[in-house]
């Protein structure tokens, strides 16, 4: 069994777009997904401006169905099934592949957030017997990707990486590693997250986390610029469908690129804020290389964790110098969360997807709102829309989150087809 994974599918539900070709069609164009909210509770809190879906997942799936889950989990289910249907499987009785050899890992930073809190409002005003019995389904963490499995027969394994913001990008390691050990030959891995909520909103904001440019929420988002503020929070999901390379040749599948690498280190500095000294980052990036047999100078694109926090942004840029060396110099860096604010448990997926379609279109899309970069950057950030370099190349997608976990993957463009 070969070895070589490859990217045969991928689906979106993204404040850019309510599916993976609207998505990145918007941010190539460099849109803004940030918006101010509308809700009553919004208007007393010191952040009033976030990055919704799109399009609402309840309204793609069937009522009845919809009513069974978490925000969080409709919109996984969303992506989910996009990227089962554009790898070329089908579903119900035209899903014809052997469920034994089928896993899903997707993860998520919080999981059912809007179930429980709403249920527990239920319980305080209504008492316990008005309690939904979906409650609990409903907001485990783990439902989104158990949605998925049941959907899509998979007996292969089901699993769900909670590691806050590099949780989408963990599942995808998890998928490498499944495929890897021949315990699948088809993984469907992302990350799900839908917690625009007042408490988050509240909670962030008390740790002055957030972003407070109300009066300018497509501004609101500036990675590396002198003047950033802090993250937009943002919501959606993204799926990838991770497939070896020889049962992808075998059925005809369409091959978008090959996820060649993953690097996973931890900071075990701090619970919310990242080691300023950037060990556990830069070792992730240079795991991620080194798993994938390349050279840092094989490396031509980065699609940056990049929140826009004042602390994140210039370790993230130190740790990746440390990492590639003298060859960062030929990156390109983008921060799409510029555009899409962050999606915490989902972002790792969704820049992942982007990253794909980077090397299989050889376009970066760019960072927006760079208007006065940080002093001594010194790397090259695309802020228009920036062609990639034909030939075998490697692009890298970097996640860190809360409690210090670093996650970075190499994709690289071999095998892509037409």
């Amino acid at each position: 069994m070969s070895s070589t994974v490859v990217v045969t599918g991928f689906g979106a539900t993204t404040p850019l777009g309510g599916d993976a070709a609207t998505s990145w069609a918007n941010v190539v164009k460099g849109t803004s997904g940030v918006h101010a909210l509308s809700y009553d509770w919004a208007q007393d809190l010191s952040t009033r401006i976030a990055a919704e879906a799109a399009v609402d997942p309840a309204t793609l799936i069937d009522r009845v169905e919809a009513r069974k889950m978490d925000r969080s989990t409709q919109l996984g289910t969303v992506a989910a099934l996009e990227a089962w249907r554009h790898a070329g499987f089908g579903l119900d009785d035209e899903n014809t592949l052997d469920p034994t050899r089928l896993a899903v890992s997707v993860g998520t930073g919080i999981g059912g957030l809007h179930t429980l809190l709403g249920q527990w409002d239920v319980q305080k005003d209504k008492g316990a017997r008005r309690v939904s019995p979906f409650t609990i389904p409903k907001l485990m963490a783990n439902a989104p990707a158990a949605t998925i499995g049941l959907r899509l027969r998979a007996r292969a394994g089901i699993h769900t990486p909670v590691s806050a913001c590099a949780s989408g990008n963990e599942a995808i390691a998890q998928g490498l590693d499944i495929i890897r050990l021949g315990r699948a030959d088809v993984v469907v891995a992302g990350g799900a997250e839908g917690v625009i909520h007042p408490l988050p909103v509240a909670a962030f904001g008390q740790m002055q986390a957030l972003s407070r440019r109300n009066d300018e929420p497509e501004k609101a988002s500036r990675p590396w610029d002198k003047n950033r503020d802090g993250f937009v929070l943002g919501e959606g999901a993204a799926v990838l469908v991770l497939e070896s390379l020889e049962h992808a040749i075998a059925r005809g599948a369409t091959i978008y690129a090959t996820l060649a690498g993953a690097g996973i280190s931890s900071d075990a500095y701090d619970m919310v804020a990242p080691d300023p000294d950037g060990f556990g980052q830069s070792e992730a990036v240079r795991l991620a290389v080194l798993d994938a047999g390349l050279q840092p100078s094989d490396v031509k694109h980065v699609n940056a964790h990049a929140t826009s926090t004042p602390a994140g942004d210039v370790t993230e840029v130190n740790s990746v110098r440390r990492a590639l060396g003298d060859a960062t110099d030929e990156v390109i860096f983008t921060g799409t969360k510029s555009q899409t604010g962050h999606l915490l448990g989902a972002a790792g997926a969704m820049e992942s997807m982007f990253t794909v379609l980077a090397l299989k279109n050889r376009l970066v899309p760019p960072t927006i709102n760079l208007e006065d970069p940080e002093d001594g950057l010194g790397i090259d950030i695309a802020t228009t829309a920036r062609e990639l370099p034909q030939g075998d190349i490697a692009a890298i997608n970097n996640s860190f989150g809360f409690g210090g976990h670093n996650v970075a993957l190499t994709f690289t463009s071999a095998n892509i087809t037409d």
